[in-house]
């Protein structure tokens, strides 16, 4: 399903070029469940932006579902990660002023999704993470745990085969780590691919296997 190949990537600051990811290789197979594990800094999320495409190697190869990204439109990016992509992120990105339903909705307006079958699948995902009661409230009103929930709802509202979490327990409590987690192995359960950037070894060691990034490079793990 996803496969990178030499993967570099430099950004420019001031006088000087930084490397974020120096030549990284890797493969996912479909209904695996990868962690990425670092510390700051060493090109997790770099790599995972890479493979949700919304950045671009400055040299190598990303191939998603069979297609090398470089040969991709910015319209086929656009479809790609709206209807098979699922991203979970530690800030949320939620609309404060959005109910939960709403926020949850968002995927499928953007994929013209009719609107009878989209409060079907809004209502399922919500029962999914257990937060039906609470779709009526506006998302400032929710609790940092909730909020995670909705995220992880928005990102499956679509039916996506790949979910991309960016440290989604980053700013949770144990106790709602521990409910995020069991939610992501339920999703792996079910056959979805998960790739997961975290700085836990604990929830990395949740995955079917796990990759370690120092200064930009892959390491054995």
């Amino acid at each position: 399903m996803v496969i990178c190949k030499e993967v570099t990537r430099m950004y420019r600051s001031g006088d000087k070029d930084i490397c974020a990811l120096d030549h990284v290789s890797l493969s996912v197979k479909q209904g695996e469940y990868l962690a990425v594990i670092g510390k700051s800094g060493s090109g997790k999320s770099t790599l995972l932006n890479m493979i949700g495409l919304t950045d671009i190697p400055s040299s190598g190869d990303v191939e998603l579902f069979g297609r090398n990204t470089k040969e991709l439109s910015e319209k086929e990016k656009a479809r790609i990660r709206n209807k098979h992509i699922g991203y979970i992120y530690q800030n949320f990105y939620l609309e404060p002023v959005y109910s939960v339903f709403m926020n949850v909705e968002v995927p499928l307006l953007v994929a013209g999704v009719k609107k009878s079958e989209r409060e079907e699948r809004v209502l399922e995902v919500l029962k999914q993470v257990g937060l039906e009661e609470r779709m009526k409230h506006k998302a400032s009103q929710l609790s940092g745990g909730e909020k995670q929930r909705v995220c992880l709802a928005r990102a499956l509202v679509n039916c996506p085969e790949l979910i991309l979490a960016d440290e989604p327990c980053g700013n949770l409590d144990s106790e709602n780590t521990a409910m995020v987690m069991d939610l992501l192995d339920d999703l792996h359960r079910k056959g979805i691919t998960i790739i997961l950037v975290t700085h836990s070894e604990e929830e990395a060691k949740r995955a079917d296997r796990i990759l370690q990034l120092k200064d930009g490079r892959r390491m054995e793990k």
